[in-house]
């Protein structure tokens, strides 16, 4: 079993091709390849986080969430409606776990300071679609900047911080 993130997809969302430079012709060409990128990667019994911002309508959400791989966990973005549709195994507005030995903090907002950041713990964040310089073991994860797809910590983390850890 894969653990994966993502942030952002806005699916069914017109919004979102007027402000950000998204290579989709139409909302409807955006849900179809991100749909298809996510399940070209993400296998039935893998974990998927996804930090904020799915879709903007519950309609629309309910109709994406059971077309897409995985088990499925949400952490709630500003633009994410309530009530949730059914699908998801969990939703929160933060998260903390541990993977591969390395404490995680979920949240869609980058945080400046987070809990264990001065032991070597990474934030994991959306919302600014690739505009705001990351500050060390910080990443964005949202759909823009990852290739339209959930991603794994491996792809986040540089080579050297992963041989650290494992000799750690």
């Amino acid at each position: 079993m894969a653990v994966f993130f993502i942030s952002d997809t806005h699916f069914g969302d017109h919004r979102v091709l007027n402000l950000y430079p998204r290579p989709f012709a139409s909302v409807a060409a955006m849900d179809a390849e991100m749909i298809a990128r996510w399940n070209a990667i993400v296998g039935d019994q893998d974990e998927v986080w996804h930090i904020g911002d799915f879709a903007r309508i519950a309609a629309q959400a309910g109709e994406i969430l059971p077309n897409l791989k995985g088990r499925k966990h949400l952490i709630l973005g500003n633009n994410d409606p309530q009530p949730q549709p059914e699908g998801w195994e969990s939703i929160a507005d933060y998260a903390e776990l541990k993977l591969d030995g390395i404490d995680l903090v979920l949240c869609h907002y980058p945080f400046r300071r987070w809990k264990g950041m001065d032991r070597g713990s990474i934030n994991l964040h959306g919302h600014s679609h690739g505009r705001l310089k990351p500050l060390p073991r910080q990443f964005d994860v949202g759909a823009d900047v990852r290739d339209f797809r959930p991603v794994t910590l491996a792809e986040l983390m540089p080579p050297q911080q992963q041989r650290s850890r494992r000799h750690a």
